[in-house]
């Protein structure tokens, strides 16, 4: 068997932890993409909390409610409603919950109520040996980009990056949500502006697609938010960025912070490994004082690479918001504002 550059990566990271990490941390990561099975009406989802919970508990039973408008039977981890301080509970806990919620038969998928902080944290206690022979839907966003990419590295599982449970889906994030994870095609398009009704006087100021670098990039898909990311570099548990389609979002970022966070990623090697980069929305922006713009920063940092470079798709800290699998192949078109799926990300 011919080994790629990706497994050869993934070996070295497993024989450089296996003395200091947990047996099913050490595992080499199966080279074989698995994809979890469709969301059907009637299966049972999880509710988990792996990094902040929400402030009162009635808003986990309303998370609860959510999922049941979606056709769905909830089940709250053992520990969903346990707090400790900025957390959802010691980190022991919150990996229990996670390991439990994949090791359970009954349960179909796991849906993350927030995000807030505290995923990375869980990544030395995950049992991934668990997680790869029980492939689930994993969906979250935000903090929960940590946990998402080193799954998907670790057990080449299919995770998503989407809708939490914690706020209602629009009717955008719904249709983004059905195409991805309940009635897939191969090359659907996802990340799409919201329809919008033109009129005399009146366009579309909030959601705008820009090309900063115009062309035509395959890979698969790998990324979440911005500040996560840059926190799994020279760690075990590093995303493979060679060939791959990158997707970045972020929140309350002033320019300048967005300028650091992607001026370490150049200078760790890691941007020119890519093939395109798809930028999402980064919102709540703060542009006080004396500043770049982020449009500035973008263009600065991102052009010279000279791959694909698309900015505004409808990924991030957003009501309308799309589902990106990691792992799955995908074709960015930047010339022509489109983030198509090659294959399906279920089976």
């Amino acid at each position: 068997m011919k080994l790629t550059r990706r497994d050869l990566i993934l070996a070295a990271g497993t024989l450089t932890t296996a003395a200091t990490m947990p047996q099913a941390l050490a595992a080499t990561a199966n080279p074989a993409l698995i994809k979890p099975r469709r969301l059907q009406p009637g299966m049972t989802v999880a509710l988990v909390t792996p990094a902040s919970n929400v402030p009162e508990d009635r808003d986990l039973h309303t998370a609860m409610d959510l999922v049941r408008s979606l056709g769905f039977v909830p089940k709250p981890a053992p520990n969903l409603f346990s707090r400790s301080q900025y957390l959802a509970g010691s980190d022991e806990q919150r990996a229990s919950d996670l390991n439990a919620m994949f090791a359970d038969p009954e349960v179909d998928a796991i849906f993350c109520v927030r995000g807030g902080y505290g995923s990375g944290r869980l990544l030395r206690y995950l049992d991934y040996d668990t997680i790869a022979a029980n492939p689930k839907i994993l969906m979250g966003y935000s903090d929960i980009t940590a946990i998402l990419n080193a799954i998907t590295l670790r057990t080449s599982l299919v995770t998503f990056h989407g809708p939490i449970a914690s706020s209602n889906f629009t009717d955008y994030t719904l249709g983004q949500y059905h195409k991805v994870l309940v009635e897939p095609t191969a090359n659907t398009l996802i990340g799409e502006l919201p329809e919008f009704e033109t009129r005399p006087g009146v366009v579309d100021w909030e959601n705008r697609l820009t090309t900063i670098v115009p062309g035509v990039a395959e890979g698969r898909l790998m990324g979440g938010n911005l500040a996560l990311l840059v926190t799994l570099l020279g760690t075990p548990f590093e995303p493979v960025f060679e060939d791959a389609i990158l997707f970045l979002e972020d929140v309350s970022e002033p320019p300048y912070s967005v300028d650091r966070m992607l001026t370490h990623l150049w200078m760790a090697g890691k941007l020119e490994q890519l093939a395109g980069i798809v930028l999402g929305k980064f919102t709540d922006t703060d542009y006080d004082g004396n500043t770049f713009s982020m449009e500035q920063v973008m263009i600065d940092r991102l052009e010279p690479l000279g791959i694909p470079v698309l900015r505004g798709a409808m990924i991030g800290h957003i009501d309308d918001k799309t589902v990106v699998p990691l792992g799955i192949r995908a074709r960015l078109d930047a010339s022509q504002g489109s983030l198509t799926l090659l294959e399906t990300a279920v089976g």
